[in-house]
């Protein structure tokens, strides 16, 4: 569980939200995870004068009763619920460092890149904590609290000693804060000790930053015209040929996809307009099988339509259908495989009168379907009409012919006639 960041208006003023209850520990365990967070408690630990104290003020804190914590040079803050209804307002105040240890202390982190480092993975180095006495020690911690108890700590002020150990787990940055300086303020003096160390070692003075004047950034002016776009190629170029390497990708898997972005790149560079990008996974599965030459007859583009077919949670014959569908008539084609809708009156209806009239009397409608033992003609929501044949008496519909507006023709087509 990652603690909550602070809001940074203040960098010298953090208050954490409530931490939800802990799951956690026996409570013959370590409370913190960190070793700075163990350190901080054990701190505490040392100098109480009731270990009772400690165990329930330990319950209190794994069981949520502190709520949000401020955290400000030299104190930390919350109030924490006990027994009565109103929390008590808790604090724990120790010692700030001084100038010359700050100076210490960031000279040393300073000094080397890898403290830098681990401070912004939310790690504290054990030299770097040494090094000005950054830890609290037995006793360095004082509690206060508006309870009546007079316990050395109560159970309430250790509640939220416990507490923080879990902020100092997830930001070494909040001990910095309690020992009187802000993380951005800690960061911003590092940035000039480093500069100011890389320039010694060049032995030159750090080179100015780049400026320019304000008036002159937001002046009107006229920018130089773009030179006119590279003229679009007649064709898609053609990808390399892809060797068959063991372990690598599936060479005939690869040109497709490199052919259909080549093609849709270069669609998309003429229009404007991907052709393709309102297909649904299914739908551009079978665009891309129906796109490859003699797609389901070699061993390869049998390979190609099962992984296609695996890869959409249909069959291979399913999509063998509806690469037919599609070359049929694209996307439209395979919307008339996929769904059976009522058509509205008109040109559906005028159509058996027109197959009577060509000697076809015996189609029977079914929706958007006029249909024999192995014929069959479907009406499409683009106003063309489809052929479909299957092995008489099943009904294993498969699209043939060419679609027409008439569907006299589209039958015509279909027989071959």
């Amino acid at each position: 569980m990652s603690a909550p960041r602070a809001s940074r208006h203040d960098d010298r003023r953090r208050t954490f939200p409530a931490l939800p209850p802990r799951p956690g520990p026996a409570a013959d365990t370590d409370f913190a995870t960190s070793w700075w967070g163990n350190a901080w408690v054990e701190s505490m630990e040392d100098s109480a004068l009731d270990p009772a104290r400690l165990q329930r003020g330990r319950a209190y804190a794994g069981s949520g009763h502190v709520d949000a914590i401020t955290v400000t040079p030299g104190r930390v803050m919350a109030y924490v619920h006990g027994s009565r209804p109103r929390p008590y307002r808790t604090e724990i105040r120790l010692r700030t460092l001084g100038d010359d240890d700050w100076e210490d202390l960031l000279d040393a982190a300073a000094a080397r890149p890898d403290h830098i480092a681990a401070l912004l993975d939310k790690d504290m180095p054990h030299a770097l904590a040494a090094s000005a006495d950054l830890l609290p020690t037995a006793g360095d911690l004082t509690p206060d609290c508006s309870c009546p108890d007079d316990g050395y700590p109560c159970k309430h002020a250790a509640a939220l000693c416990y507490q923080t150990a879990r902020l100092l787990d997830e930001d070494p940055f909040v001990l910095f804060l309690m020992r009187g300086r802000g993380e951005h303020e800690i960061l911003a003096d590092l940035t000039r000790r480093n500069a100011t160390r890389s320039a010694a070692e060049r032995g030159t003075a750090p080179p100015p930053m780049p400026t320019v004047d304000a008036a002159a950034a937001v002046a009107p002016r006229t920018l130089r015209i773009l030179p006119p776009p590279f003229p679009l190629p007649a064709n898609p170029g053609r990808p390399p040929v892809y060797p068959h390497t063991p372990g690598a990708p599936d060479p005939l898997a690869l040109d497709l996809l490199a052919t259909e972005a080549a093609a849709r790149a270069h669609t998309f560079l003429g229009s404007g307009i991907d052709p393709v990008a309102g297909l649904t996974p299914w739908q551009d599965a079978v665009r891309l099988a129906a796109a490859h030459p003699g797609s389901g007859l070699t061993a390869s583009t049998r390979a190609l339509y099962r992984d296609l077919a695996a890869g959409t949670d249909h069959s291979p014959t399913d999509l063998a259908r509806a690469v037919a569908a599609w070359r049929q008539g694209g996307l439209a084609g395979l919307t008339v495989l996929e769904d059976a809708w009522d058509p509205p009156a008109g040109p559906f209806d005028r159509a058996r009168p027109a197959l009577i009239a060509a000697d076809f009397p015996h189609f029977r409608p079914w929706r958007n379907r006029l249909s024999l033992p192995s014929l069959q003609l479907r009406f499409g929501r683009d106003g063309l009409w489809y052929g479909y044949e299957s092995d008489r008496d099943r009904e294993d519909w498969w699209p043939r012919g060419t679609p027409d507006t008439d569907p006299v023709g589209a039958l015509t087509a279909l027989l071959g006639r």
